[in-house]
């Protein structure tokens, strides 16, 4: 059975093996990317693997930070994930409880300090993100607990607003 375009018994399956100790939750993902040094190109290129396939991703720069402004910069691509994420997220949510919606639409906005990218400036390069969420398919209420489940089980949320250790090496 598929609600909402998520396979019902697929994640049953999966909450069920993990629950059980059957499988690990924990699971790595990856991705690569190279520099582009040719003029008038987008300045980044991802490759991003996936169960069935793969996919290629451009990055620039806006032509003000010396990019060409061809492609999303990587703000845009992180909270392009962020959104991909809570929605994900949400509509997991809204199968758990039976909700089948009719509209989802998300949007991701963060207003950046170019203070500190510039190397003039120590301010938080973030002042916050907002996510607006416009949905139908349940009653109000229902769709703000939605919300506010998915504000705390979301793996994008957590990344973003919580320390997550990065490390960097050289290899």
């Amino acid at each position: 059975m598929r609600l909402n375009n998520v396979d019902v018994e697929a994640v049953k399956k999966l909450v069920e093996e993990i629950s059980s100790g059957r499988a690990n939750p924990r699971v790595t993902k990856a991705v690569e990317g190279e520099w582009i040094f040719r003029d008038g190109e987008p300045q980044f290129r991802i490759y991003a693997k996936y169960e069935k396939g793969e996919t290629t991703l451009i990055a620039d720069s806006p032509s003000k930070m010396g990019g060409s402004g061809l492609a999303p910069d990587p703000v845009q691509y992180c909270l392009s994930g962020l959104i991909a994420c809570f929605a994900q997220t949400y509509v997991g949510i809204a199968v758990e409880k039976g909700v089948k919606l009719t509209k989802l639409r998300i949007r991701a906005e963060s207003r950046i300090n170019l203070r500190r990218p510039l190397g003039i400036g120590n301010d938080p390069i973030s002042e916050g993100v907002t996510i607006k969420v416009e949905a139908e398919g349940a009653p109000k209420e229902v769709l703000q607990e939605i919300l506010d489940e998915a504000m705390y089980r979301c793996p994008g949320v957590y990344c973003v607003s919580n320390p997550v250790p990065v490390k960097g090496e050289l290899t």
